[in-house]
């Protein structure tokens, strides 16, 4: 069985969006830690916290995460 590691380009589209942690933890109603320990790999988010983040930036979850083998 192959293990999968979730990859994310979250902090790539924060920046372009000109957002900080604090902004877009705000936006979605999290803490800016929970931000940071999602864009460093250490917490995978949940299924309705991944389709937030999606939904602040207009784009779907495949746009923000995916799957590293």
């Amino acid at each position: 069985m192959s293990q999968h590691k979730l990859g994310t380009r979250l902090k790539e589209v924060r920046i372009e969006a000109g957002l900080t942690q604090a902004e877009l933890a705000l936006n979605v109603g999290v803490s800016r830690k929970t931000i940071n320990t999602i864009e460093n790999s250490v917490f995978v988010p949940s299924t309705i916290l991944a389709l937030s983040l999606a939904r602040a930036f207009g784009v779907s979850v495949e746009d923000l995460f995916y799957l590293d083998e």
